[in-house]
């Protein structure tokens, strides 16, 4: 299985770049997040079989909470490759065009799959800067001025955050001389040996190194550029599976500190740079202009609520994944549907989007509904995970921490419902005959992925209630 997702998709793309054919870039495209989904189906009912050499296999795994990441970028890459069908067709792509476009989607879902499976923490750093290559040129895909800045802003920001991670890395092999080895099962069995000085030291470049990747404030510049300027898919990519990616990179790390029982130096610094995300997003999403940096920014206060459910420990877990699961889903349906509100009216200003209920049904009620889920509205899972959070602040004795945490989310509930409001209702400015109807591919993706939450929302499958719950399990503590 793991030698599938990790050289079909390779195989696929290198078909795309070689044949530059029409259908050849369709199949790649579609055939990767349909076998993504049916390893990841396979794996929950516990089918598996090996075609790597067993010292290959070492170095990658299906462990609870890695299956658990493969599954929601499996889903996410099956909505985004949908949707890059109306996205060929809306900016009318040359062969050569979508076949460049679908080898970077694919190397680029390799090098996050590399993450989320690997085994050993050195690995994990080299996959982890394998996205920042593969993703920086697909954020400069429509070779604009603006998308350009934006490339070399996040390629910069991010290499300098993962050398910092590299320095952590080295640093914690020195703590950890008497292991000597860097695969998280050895870390994570004798991690009551490793020096915790330099357990502490090395914690600190990798949280700023892979917290640069994920875009936590306040080591966040590139991302509302990065994401605002990549196309549509690539943007659902970027905030729906990337940030995740960097995330369970910290996760891991994490709980070298949960097994040697320091985590409440981490828990500290996630719990402080949880809130201060909330706040940078809280203050700019007030005077927000631009919906797809609104969106970016929202990603941020998102992996923010995370972070806080980390320090919170055992009580905010399932709080944390379900949180994951919840807003990669939602952000993915906000970006995709913002493709649709830029082809419509060829903007990405809030004030020249007015109307859209009138102008395209749809496409509007997609955009409410999805905010509603993002925010964190009952039905929908985003609701459940946060009363969880709140009750895990009353089980770790810290009650008050609710107050700050329920204000931030209420203003920035505020600010990006007055954004969607002010886009949806209003009166167009164009006439009744010139309303969209566009592409089914323009809407399918994004009303499965809100069909899956309400369905989470309403009544849990048992099959993604043992998900979450297996995953879960990784943590002791």
């Amino acid at each position: 299985m793991i030698s599938a997702v990790l050289f079909i998709p390779l195989f696929l793309g290198l078909c795309s770049l070689l044949f530059k054919n029409r259908i050849v870039n369709r199949i790649a495209l579609l055939a990767s997040p349909a076998l993504y989904i049916t390893i990841a189906i396979a794996r929950w009912l516990g089918y598996t079989w090996h075609v790597l050499p067993d010292w290959l296999l070492a170095y990658f795994s299906f462990d609870s909470i890695g299956l658990f990441f493969f599954s929601v970028m499996a889903v996410v890459f099956a909505a985004t490759s949908v949707y890059s069908l109306f996205y060929f067709k809306e900016h009318d792509l040359s062969i050569k065009q979508e076949s460049i476009y679908v080898a970077e989607i694919l190397f680029f879902v390799i090098a996050m799959t590399g993450v989320i499976l690997a085994t050993h923490l050195a690995l994990l750093w080299v996959f982890v800067e394998a996205t920042t290559l593969t993703s920086a040129l697909l954020i400069y895909f429509e070779k604009k001025k603006s998308s350009l800045e934006a490339a070399w802003k996040y390629v910069y920001i991010c290499s300098i955050g993962i050398a910092l991670a590299f320095v952590g890395i080295i640093l914690l092999s020195v703590g950890s001389k008497s292991i000597g080895s860097l695969f998280f099962n050895d870390l994570y069995a004798r991690a009551s040996e490793i020096n915790p000085f330099w357990l502490k030291i090395s914690f600190a470049f990798i949280f700023v190194g892979f917290g640069t990747k994920i875009g936590i404030a306040p080591i966040h510049a590139w991302l509302p550029d990065a994401h605002s300027e990549a196309p549509s898919p690539v943007s659902a990519l970027l905030s729906g599976t990337l940030l995740n990616s960097a995330f369970l990179g910290l996760l891991r790390v994490q709980e070298i500190f949960n097994r040697a029982h320091s985590e409440q130096f981490s828990n500290f610094i996630f719990l402080l740079t949880g809130f201060l995300s909330l706040m940078v997003c809280a203050v700019f999403m007030l005077r927000i202009k631009n919906y797809k940096r609104m969106l970016a920014y929202s990603s941020i206060e998102n992996m923010g609520i995370l972070f806080i459910a980390v320090s919170l420990g055992k009580p905010g877990v399932f709080a944390l994944l379900l949180h994951t699961l919840s807003h990669s889903f939602s952000k993915t349906a906000l970006f995709l549907t913002s493709g649709n509100i830029l082809h419509i009216y060829k903007s990405k200003k809030i004030e020249n989007v007015q109307g859209l209920l009138q102008k395209d049904s749809r496409t509007g009620w997609l955009w409410i509904i999805s905010s509603l889920s993002i925010l964190g509205l009952p039905p929908f899972p985003a609701f459940i995970s946060k009363f969880l959070i709140i009750k895990a602040f009353w089980l770790n004795g810290s009650s008050w921490l609710a107050i700050p945490f329920f204000l931030f989310l209420v203003v920035i509930s505020f600010g990006m419902a007055n954004a969607v409001f002010k886009m949806v209702y209003g009166k167009s400015q164009f006439e009744e005959e010139n309303k969209f109807k566009l592409s089914s591919f323009a809407y399918l993706p994004q009303l499965v992925l809100l069909l899956v939450l309400l369905m989470i929302g309403i009544n849990m499958p048992q099959q993604v209630f043992e998900l979450i719950n297996n995953a879960a399990g990784f943590f002791i503590n």
